[in-house]
């Protein structure tokens, strides 16, 4: 991939990342720790702190290990992004989300020792573990990729037929 080629690609990052950033600040500076406003009936803004990664998974490995991680797995992720062909626009996007949201974090990480997280879905007799844009972000960009494999497998498929 050409350098020029990337500038889309680095400007979805840097957005998700201030996105990020904008809201978890607000969140931080406007609504106590624990204290929630509900949107919904099954929505609700609540601010809470994870010192772990995805679910609190990891909470008790010290942050320093947990950044380093999260450093790795977003090389190992730009590897994969710089691989794509210019035919596998979802996989480049998703592959720029998953970075910008794993930055997001990390800078959470490397800046306050936890992540903001603040997005909770629940009903009165279940509830779904708390997260943030940047996870939303990560898991929206690991969708396009696994969509871009599986429309490049079924023109593969046609291919052969």
């Amino acid at each position: 991939m050409k350098l020029r080629k990337l500038v889309p690609y680095g400007a979805v990052v840097l957005l998700a990342v201030v996105l990020d950033q904008a809201i978890k600040f607000v969140i931080e500076a406007r609504l106590p720790l624990h204290e929630g406003i509900d949107l919904l009936p099954f929505l609700a803004l609540l601010h809470s702190r994870n010192t772990g990664v995805a679910f609190s998974m990891f909470s008790g490995v010290g942050g320093l290990w947990l950044s380093l991680a999260v450093l790795g797995v977003i090389a190992f992720i730009a590897v994969l992004a710089f691989r794509t062909e210019a035919t596998q626009l979802f996989a480049r996007v998703g592959f720029a989300l998953i970075i910008g949201g794993a930055l997001g974090n990390l800078i959470d990480r490397a800046l306050r020792g936890f992540v903001v997280d603040y997005v909770y879905f629940h009903t009165p007799v279940w509830s779904f573990a708390i997260f943030n844009l940047a996870d939303a972000f990560i898991t929206v960009g690991a969708g396009l990729v696994i969509l871009d494999e599986v429309l490049a497998w079924r023109r593969g498929r046609k291919a052969k037929e």
